[in-house]
This record gives C-alpha cells, sequence and structure tokens, in this order.
C-alpha cells in the first residue's frame, strides 16, 4: 500500500511522526510511506539512511487545534492534511494518517474524499484496549445521530473488527444504552435497535456501561458524543488507576519489593491499555482508509498506526461496500 502521512500533523510533529513513518516502513517494505509536509521542515529530519520505501511530498503547513476545520481547509487547500487526502482521492495514495486536529482530519476526509455510497455521516472507530479488544464506534465524528447512521455504523464496524481482530466468526455487536431491554433508552437508542435487529448483523442487544468490559460484544455502536465521553473516560480512569498503583508500589519499603516482584506483569498491564500500541483509528464511511492518530502520539504510535494500515486497509473499502449493499433492501438507502 502507499500509505500518506501528514508530517506535521500531531504535539511531537514533525520529528516523531517522521521516526515512526522512518520505523514504519522498515518493517513493511512492500509498502511505501509518503511524508506530506513543507520540505524545510520535514527534510532536515529524515537523516542520510532513509529506506527506499519513505519519499517526501512537498505541501503547506499544519491546521491547528484551535482552527475551525471547514474554514481553513478552504482557506488553506494546500496544508498537509488536505493534500494528503487529496492523494487518496486522486489514486496517489491509498490510504492517509494524521495526529493532528480531528476535526481537520474528519474535514479533509468528507471534503477530499468523500462519503461512501450510502453513508450520511462518517464514525471513528477506536479500539478499547480491554482484557478482549472491543471496537467502539462513533467515538467523536459524527455526535448528532439519526438511527440509520447508527445501523451503519453496526455495519461498518462489524466488518472492520472481524478484519482488525482476526476474528474466525462474525463479529458480534452490541448498542449502548441505559438498560439491557429493547425498550430502553432515547427514541434514537430504540429505533436503531430495531433497524439494527432486522439487519442480518450479528446484533447481541443493548450493553450498558458495566458490561463493555465483560467481553460480551467485540463492536460498541453509539452517537459520537457519547462514545467520546465513554473513550475520554475510560482513559482518564485507566490513568489514575495506573498512577494509584504506581504510588502503591513506590511508597514505602514492603510497598517498593512488592513492586520489584510485580514489575513484569504491571509492565505488561501498562502496554496494554497504552494507545500507543494501537496507534489509531479509522475513520469509516469515508471512500479511502483514513486513520486517526493521538495528538501526542510518539514515534511508537506512529510506527503501529501504519502497521495497523497496512494489515487491515487492503482491500477494506471492498468488503465495507459489499457489507452495506448486502445491507440495502430493494429500494432502500442505507
Amino acid at each position: 500500500m502507499r500509505l500518506a502521512v501528514d508530517a506535521l500533523g500531531g504535539d511531537n510533529a514533525p520529528g516523531e511522526v517522521v521516526s515512526g513513518a522512518i520505523a514504519a516502513a522498515r518493517r513493511l517494505p512492500g509498502d511505501e510511506i509518503l511524508l506530506v509536509g513543507p520540505e524545510a521542515a520535514v527534510g532536515p529530519r529524515l537523516g542520510r539512511e532513509v529506506p527506499a520505501n519513505v519519499s517526501l511530498y512537498p505541501s503547506g503547513g499544519r491546521i491547528g487545534m484551535d482552527e475551525e476545520p471547514a474554514a481553513a481547509l478552504r482557506a488553506r487547500p494546500d496544508a498537509g492534511v488536505s493534500v494528503a487526502a487529496k492523494m487518496v482521492r486522486a489514486g496517489e495514495a491509498d490510504a492517509f494518517f494524521s495526529a493532528g486536529s480531528t476535526g481537520a482530519t474528519v474535514a479533509a476526509a468528507l471534503m477530499r474524499i468523500g462519503r461512501m455510497d450510502g453513508v450520511r455521516r462518517p464514525a471513528i472507530s477506536t479500539v478499547l484496549p480491554l482484557t478482549r479488544p472491543v471496537l467502539l464506534l462513533d467515538a467523536g465524528a459524527t455526535t448528532m445521530c439519526r438511527p440509520q447512521d447508527l445501523l451503519n455504523f453496526a455495519i461498518l464496524g462489524g466488518v472492520f473488527a472481524e478484519r482488525y481482530f482476526g476474528l474466525e466468526e462474525r463479529a458480534r455487536v452490541g448498542l449502548v444504552n441505559v438498560g439491557e431491554e429493547p425498550g430502553k433508552g432515547t427514541d434514537l437508542a430504540k429505533e436503531a435497535h430495531a433497524l439494527i435487529s432486522r439487519s442480518g448483523v450479528r446484533f447481541v442487544g443493548n450493553v450498558e456501561g458495566r458490561d463493555v468490559a465483560t467481553g460480551v460484544a467485540d463492536v460498541l455502536v453509539t452517537d459520537g458524543f457519547t462514545g467520546n465521553v465513554m473513550l475520554k473516560t475510560a482513559e482518564g480512569v485507566a490513568r489514575e488507576v495506573l498512577g494509584m498503583v504506581r504510588s502503591a508500589v513506590t511508597g514505602d519499603l514492603v510497598g517498593k519489593m512488592a513492586g520489584a516482584a510485580l514489575r513484569p506483569r504491571l509492565l505488561a498491564i501498562r502496554d496494554r491499555v497504552d494507545p500507543e500500541n494501537y496507534g489509531g483509528s479509522f475513520l469509516l464511511g469515508v471512500r479511502g482508509p483514513v486513520v486517526i492518530g493521538h495528538g501526542n502520539s510518539r514515534a511508537r504510535g506512529v510506527e503501529n498506526a501504519l502497521i495497523g494500515i497496512s494489515r487491515s486497509g487492503d482491500g477494506l473499502m471492498g468488503a465495507l461496500a459489499e457489507a452495506l449493499e448486502s445491507a440495502r433492501a430493494p429500494g432502500e438507502a442505507v
């Protein structure tokens, strides 16, 4: 695959982004990494021993986190995230990655690449690193959803989870709600439940917040507002719990002795919940693989994100389009 990378996207760009891209290129010798950014800013970061499958694609600068995405893209069409999206649309790249402004990345994907047939709004699909990982969508792309949007998310998320997690069976899809019964929740949740139940998706019904980590579903579907709150809450709780454990095993002598004995297992837990190991979130519902990285991504996160695109992105669009078409009843727009 040819992977376009927004070299100036993120808090630690371009240094960490370039380093991660080069590391990914060494692990993906059959792929091509296209670093998109100003030559003056990116060129000096490449160094002398650049892999043959890494090249620089000149562009303008970045779009800031505090800028209104659509207006900024219209005003600066040469911005890196915009150019990377246009490369996908023109067939010059097969996918693009950015750890910059989420709003700008989503807007660039919609404005430059476009939505898939039958999709009204896209969804950000994020992996929750639980004992059995769960795919959550939408995690923030579409805060105001219609029931049909949630049905689309269920279809797209199920197909993607099967590929990303390497599932041998069809993905189990759950709808985030305040109760297990079909009649619980808002009108949006009730109508979405009815649609998903009739869709042919392997639907396990409503899933309450307390059951998210129990492994009852491989995919959790909700609107972008709720999903983003869930994601940020989970990240905050994980950070606090790890901090409490760290304090407990570094306080007194007994704690330090226990910490030394448990160190390998504690490090394994830390690594499991580290978002850098997952790298980024696929934006599902647009006409090309688009991956949004964490704003504070380091080189390891960028590297893992690009490897994830290579592993899951090839053939993804065809599989998603086929699933949407199969779910569409005669004369019905999905």
